[in-house]
Parts: structure tokens; C-alpha cells; sequence
């Protein structure tokens, strides 16, 4: 796929060909914006960059790379984010994917929905043909790196529609990028006595899959490693993706105890084999961020574990909340990490509504600033 399938000015996606039609799959909070992303690589890199991303999301840095012919390495501790990068960057053929949901749809006829047990939750966000779907893909798909692509393709589709408006998911109306709480959903979808739409998972998904495919695939170069950035930038199980120097460190760490980033994702993650509620305990780095203390070890973990796998002029960028703390603890954790480099940050202010307001929180907000280090 060459450059001159991506406008040098991203105004608003055009999707006429496949590299925009491609990157914006997968509904996920607190996502890079892709033109900020091809922004980016546009200025801080050549040709031929490599492009690292520890905190990659859905992957919208490693993959403005790949589609400007550099090379992104991201890493996602979430599942849901690392699944769309993944895909994003080599899904399967139109044909494979289609002869696999057709496959899953005759297996899901054999389902039967009373013996999952799920929570009540489940009844009203689903009708019982598209819950038989859903359980059939939940236990048939080997999505996980190093088995079927093919399936991984698949998975990624019916993540992006699992949950949102109703005329175009496959559940009754909610939010697309996050999962509400299940008491509170069943409580206001009986309060309007809203019944989950009656459809044909299969030949939703195939009008979805079809409309993805038509101006073509991607197939670009790049890693997306799914685990614990600090583990994994120290872990010399990585030598092919990590082994090359970098030239442009390029991303935005969760902010410090603004969101569940995982709770957030539980009915996805529920579709990835994880339990039918939301979970806010779990892995040290896979919580709200609260204490400052655990915040600032994150940081200097990643930081500290990206600088050595930089080259000497590497470039780094970073995008992060522009409240004391976060902003205070992400300055200090990057010049531990690259003393020399000259620091320069560049304010963004809020210019609409973000994602947390829709949820409720209209607290004043400061905006984003970004970081750029330049060497010196």
C-alpha cells in the first residue's frame, strides 16, 4: 500500500481507500485521534522509521506508520485494544472471513443459551439468535497471536459491534466505547421497555464485513505485542520486534485516575473469554491508576525500558493529560529517561466534549499537552 493512498492534509475520512477505511476500526475510550497520529509520523519521521508505541491501544500510531511505509512496534496490555491493532494492520481475505461467519452461524444453531448461565444482564442487551452467536464465537474462535488469523479477523468485527446504537450493533442501545454498568443498563432499558434488537447476527456482520472490505485490505509492516510494556521492553524473548533502534518514541500513557481503562471494556472482554461482569480489581497496571505512588513506577518502568531500544537522535512525543500530577509525573519519568534531549510541551486545549464528559463527569477540565523531546 503506498503513500500516495494517504492525503497529506486528514481533514475528515474520505473512505476511498482501504488505508482510511481501516483505521478507525475498533470503538475504544480515550483513543489516539488518527489524524493527530499521521500528523505525527508525518513530521517527526522518514521513510524506513521505526516507530515504537508502549501504551498502543488500538493502534493508531504503529499503524499511521506502517501506511506512511515506516515500521510501528506497539504494545497493548488490554486484549480489546490489542486485537483491533492487530487485525488492523493484516486482517484476513473478504473471502476467509465471510466462509468462517458462515461456519459459526450453523455452529451457533446448536447452542443452548439457559446452559451459560449468564447474568440477566445478557437477556435484555441480546436477543437469544444473536446470544447463541455470541457464545458460539466466545468458545469456537482461536483469536490469540500465533493461532488463526483468520479467526482473529473475524473477533475483531464482532468487537467492534458488539455494543452501541441499536441500528448498527448487534445489542440494545448503549454506548459503543464503553460498557456500562449491567444493573444500571437493565434498569433504564426496562424503565423505556426497550427489547434487544431481533436480527441475524450473520447477515448484520456480512453487510459490515463487506462495506470494511470494499476499497481493498491493508497489509503493512509492524509488531503489536500484547502483554506488560515494563516486562516486555526488558524481555530478550522480543529480540525480532524490539532488536532494531527505534526513531520516534510516539504515545499517550492512561492518565492518573480518570477511568477503569479494563472495567470500561468487560463486555468485550467478556467475549474474550474473561468473566459476564465488570471486574475493577485485577493486575497492578490494569486499574484506574489511584495511587500516585504505582502511577509514577508505571512511567519510569516504560520510559525507562524504551530509552535503550532508542536511537542516539531518536525523537520522542508524547501525549498526555494537562493536570498537575499526570503532566508533573510524565515530565519528570521522560527527563530521568532521556537526559539528553531538550524538552519542549505544547499546550491542547479541550475544544469539544471528550468521551468523560458524555459520561457524566463535567468537571473542569484542563485539556491534553504534548511532549516532544528533540536531542539536544
Amino acid at each position: 500500500m503506498g503513500v500516495e493512498t494517504v492525503a497529506a492534509e486528514r481533514k475528515a475520512p474520505t473512505f476511498q481507500t482501504a488505508i482510511d477505511r481501516w483505521a478507525r476500526v475498533g470503538p475504544y475510550y480515550a483513543m489516539f485521534p488518527v489524524d493527530f497520529a499521521f500528523e505525527i509520523i508525518d513530521t517527526y519521521t522518514k521513510k524506513g522509521d521505526r516507530v515504537l508505541d508502549p501504551f498502543v491501544g488500538r493502534g493508531s500510531s504503529i499503524y499511521a506508520a506502517a501506511a506512511k511505509e515506516r515500521t510501528g512496534c506497539g504494545i497493548e496490555i488490554n486484549p480489546v485494544g490489542w486485537l483491533y491493532s492487530s487485525v488492523k494492520l493484516r486482517p484476513t481475505t473478504k473471502g476467509r472471513v465471510l466462509n468462517r461467519l458462515q461456519e459459526l452461524a450453523s455452529e451457533a444453531e446448536d447452542i443452548d443459551i439457559e446452559r451459560a448461565n449468564l447474568p440477566e444482564f445478557f437477556s435484555y442487551a441480546y436477543a437469544p439468535d444473536v446470544l447463541r452467536f455470541l457464545l458460539a464465537a466466545r468458545h469456537t474462535l482461536r483469536w490469540r497471536a500465533g493461532e488463526s488469523k483468520i479467526d482473529r479477523t473475524l473477533m475483531a468485527f464482532i468487537l467492534v459491534h458488539l455494543h452501541g446504537k441499536r441500528s448498527s450493533s448487534l445489542s440494545n442501545q448503549m454506548r459503543d466505547s464503553k460498557a456500562m454498568a449491567p444493573d444500571y443498563s437493565v434498569r433504564w432499558w426496562k424503565e423505556r421497555e426497550m427489547h434487544p434488537p431481533s436480527i441475524n447476527p450473520a447477515i448484520f456482520l456480512e453487510q459490515k464485513i463487506s462495506w470494511r472490505y470494499k476499497k481493498g485490505k491493508p497489509e503493512l509492516s509492524g509488531d503489536d505485542l500484547l502483554g506488560d510494556s515494563i516486562s516486555l521492553l526488558r524481555s530478550k524473548d522480543q529480540r525480532r520486534a524490539l532488536s532494531e533502534p527505534f526513531d520516534l518514541l510516539f504515545t499517550s500513557p492512561p492518565f492518573y485516575s480518570v477511568t477503569y481503562y479494563h472495567s470500561d471494556q468487560w463486555l468485550r472482554l467478556w467475549m474474550l473469554g474473561q468473566r459476564p461482569s465488570p471486574r475493577r480489581r485485577g493486575g497492578k497496571w490494569e486499574r484506574r491508576f489511584e495511587s500516585q505512588s504505582d502511577y509514577h513506577e508505571l512511567l519510569a518502568g516504560v520510559f525507562g525500558g524504551a530509552a535503550p531500544l532508542m536511537s542516539n537522535d531518536a525523537v520522542v512525543v508524547v501525549r498526555t493529560d494537562a493536570r498537575k500530577f499526570t503532566l508533573c509525573a510524565t515530565i519528570e519519568a521522560l527527563q530521568k529517561a532521556f537526559p539528553n534531549k531538550k524538552l519542549q510541551e505544547e499546550a491542547r486545549p479541550l475544544k469539544r466534549k471528550t468521551q468523560i464528559d458524555i459520561y457524566g463527569d463535567t468537571s473542569k477540565k484542563p485539556g491534553e499537552v504534548d511532549i516532544v523531546m528533540t536531542p539536544k
